[in-house]
């Protein structure tokens, strides 16, 4: 890689965006402002979103950008203040110099993930990730829509429980405190939406990931 700098881009498209236009935007702004506080000490430039249907962030070689995909997926998507479901593009690479937000950015790393979101839609899959090594993109282009199908197939409930244990690392008897409801519950909902096995197969991914970024230099 040359010495324009690296960094990890992510790409978040909502699907069918122009059904509510306005419910995209009030979202990615939440979304937003989350992902900003949550990688604070790791993002190149601040999260922005175009148009009203796609998000983007640009992170530091270090980060770990499978939060941000669990943040935005293991949402509740249907019933009252329900959020709309996105498409993910996340790509490790070069990145030009600049300032500003995502939005502003460009580089290698921004083109391919652009493609990659194409891709994406074409293939209709909720997440593709590339780190420009081929063994680790041939190992992510089998694990990362897997990964997507998974959460896509989740009741809210599920998704919820998903999100405490994966992402705030919250145990079964405190995610049944934090919801108001029994251990058992929770117990169920996790065997139910296959919680466990989604964070191995979450685990396997982030070590693809880090060993494709380690082959290309990326931590180094």
């Amino acid at each position: 890689m040359n010495d324009q700098g690296l960094g990890i881009v992510l790409f978040g498209d909502v699907i069918k965006s122009r059904e509510d236009a306005a419910a995209s935007t009030v979202w990615l702004e939440s979304l937003c402002a989350t992902l900003d506080a949550g990688y604070a000490s790791q993002r190149l430039a601040p999260f922005d979103f175009t148009q009203g249907d796609e998000l983007q962030g640009l992170l530091s070689m270090g980060a770990d950008p499978f939060l941000a995909v669990l943040q935005a997926t293991l949402q509740a998507h249907d019933g009252p203040g329900a959020v709309p479901r996105m498409r993910w593009a996340v790509v490790a690479g070069q990145i030009d110099p600049g300032r500003g937000p995502a939005t502003r950015r460009t580089g290698a790393a921004f083109i391919l993930a652009r493609t990659s979101l194409e891709t994406a839609k074409r293939q209709r899959d909720g997440l593709i990730c590339r780190v420009e090594d081929a063994r680790a993109d041939l190992l992510l282009d089998g694990t990362a829509p897997v990964l997507a199908a998974m959460i896509d197939g989740m009741t809210d409930r599920q998704r919820e429980v998903a999100r405490l244990s994966l992402v705030d690392g919250l145990r079964q008897s405190e995610i049944a405190d934090r919801l108001g409801i029994a251990r058992a519950t929770v117990s169920v909902s996790s065997a139910r939406g296959d919680v466990r096995n989604l964070g191995r197969l979450l685990g396997a991914m982030r070590a693809i990931w880090a060993d494709g970024v380690s082959a290309e230099g990326g931590l180094s």
